[in-house]
């Protein structure tokens, strides 16, 4: 993990709001305005304990249908997880994205992707503002994040977190957090993560579930591994409860592809393990032909999995996750 700074020595200002050491704020930072004038504010919710200790950064919505990650985030704060804390503070950003999350979109209203966007620019689109807020005036007080996702485009993510290899200190979050499934990957170009490590600080990225779609156990998974990060990070006090299935980690993964178009029937569940050879599910003509089998093609785990009806060829159906060497 990256050094923890004395934030209790530092002005802990998030916009324009000073937070003193013990004390909570809500603070809402202006990212742009509605056609009809009305402003948008993205909130931040702050907790301080009075002790000093490391800064965490919880953010969800940054695509605004992935709505487990932000109920995973929503559930903190109605539960009251940071008034109590033994020490460090916490910065928590319910819904990054409040023009997609209005929408029910993934993408902004001009198409862009905020997660494609940092840093960002005060001058550049809507996406650009979003991330320039979160990286000039939110990142830089942050000693570790976690930046809670679903599944998108009716891909369903068996709960996971992805981590970058080589980086110790997001290996040693992803540990702490323990999910089912360990993902490590590079992190994409212009993303927050990419930023994140960038900058030196540890981030991990939770998927869980499908966007529009609340998912009970991608919710509770969610919620589990954070508190193992927090009582990890000794933030917060106590045990831990829910501890996951044996974790898996894949540092290799790859996408079954639809072989044809036409009606999709998918076979096992997102998580499973499956063998090589093993039928994952058929494509089917409207008209009664049954077009194809699609196949594992190496022994490995369900990592997510497409749950539309309707696949074109080439269509990605099956993450597979794989704990060798060996990939797609």
């Amino acid at each position: 993990m990256t050094e923890e700074r004395n934030h209790s020595e530092e002005l802990f200002k998030v916009h324009k709001t000073v937070v003193a050491p013990g004390a909570s704020e809500v603070v809402r930072l202006p990212v742009g305005a509605l056609p009809t004038g009305r402003q948008i504010l993205m909130e931040a919710h702050v907790f301080r304990a009075v002790e000093p200790g490391p800064v965490g950064l919880l953010l969800a919505g940054v695509h605004g249908d992935e709505t487990n990650g932000i109920e995973i985030v929503r559930r903190t704060l109605e539960e009251g997880w940071f008034h109590n804390m033994q020490r460090g503070s916490i910065i928590a950003l319910p819904v990054v994205n409040v023009y997609g999350f209005i929408n029910y979109s993934r993408e902004m209203p001009d198409g862009k992707d905020v997660n494609r966007s940092f840093p960002g620019s005060s001058r550049g689109s809507l996406a650009s503002r979003v991330a320039h807020a979160i990286t000039r005036r939110v990142l830089p007080l942050a000693d570790w994040l976690i930046d809670f996702h679903t599944g998108g485009g009716r891909i369903y993510n068996y709960p996971q977190v992805r981590y970058s290899p080589g980086d110790e200190g997001s290996e040693q979050l992803a540990a702490q957090f323990g999910a089912p499934f360990s993902v490590g990957k590079a992190p994409i170009r212009q993303s927050l993560r990419r930023v994140a490590q960038e900058q030196g600080k540890p981030a991990l990225v939770f998927e869980g579930g499908e966007s529009l779609r609340y998912d009970a156990f991608a919710v509770e998974e969610g919620l589990n591994g954070l508190r193992r990060v927090l009582v990890g990070q000794g933030m917060l006090g106590g045990g831990v409860s829910g501890q996951p299935f044996l974790r898996h980690d894949f540092p290799r993964q790859g996408w079954v592809r639809a072989p044809k178009a036409g009606m999709f029937e998918a076979l096992p569940e997102a998580g499973a393990h499956v063998v090589k050879g093993q039928e994952l599910g058929f494509i089917h003509s409207p008209y009664g032909e049954k077009l194809a089998v699609v196949s594992a093609p190496r022994d490995g785990h369900l990592i997510a999995c497409n749950r539309a009806p309707v696949v074109n060829q080439g269509d990605a159906l099956f993450h597979l996750g794989y704990e060798g060497e060996e990939s797609l």
